[in-house]
């Protein structure tokens, strides 16, 4: 069986998630410097099967793309070149990294640990994934 990987791009860092093999429970992964973003992926498709790569979509309130997609549809670029097997859906992460510094505050962490920016990535692609999975 095969995992779904979700992935919260942004121009310094990505959070990564991925589901069980079962595809029930989606968990944080890491958070990865978005330059060495292909390397990691290609490591962690050659140990692990993944199915799916799930890609937030960054809008704004109106509905428009936001600044950062110009960078995403970039990286997609490079990503199906390298990985043209491997099938890619965009899902919409609005409001993800609100949900996620929200989750922090709810589940008790201290302020220091809520400042750290990769975990909110990480914890913004498991919504994605989620969001996905729970559909």
């Amino acid at each position: 069986m095969a995992r779904i990987m979700a992935l919260d791009f942004g121009t310094k860092r990505t959070g990564i998630a991925v589901s069980d093999e079962l595809k029930m429970i989606a968990s944080g992964l890491t958070t990865v410097n978005t330059p060495e973003l292909l390397d990691f992926l290609e490591k962690y498709f050659k140990e692990e099967n993944v199915e799916l790569v799930l890609v937030g979509e960054p809008k704004q309130k109106d509905d428009t793309a936001s600044a950062v997609e110009v960078y995403i549809l970039q990286f997609l670029k490079i990503f199906i070149k390298k990985f043209p097997e491997m099938p890619v859906k965009r899902i919409d992460e609005r409001f993800t990294s609100k949900m996620a510094f929200q989750s922090m505050i709810d589940s008790g962490l201290k302020k220091k640990k809520r400042r750290d920016k990769a975990l909110i990535d990480e914890i913004s692609a498991t919504i994605i994934l989620q969001s996905y999975l729970y559909e």
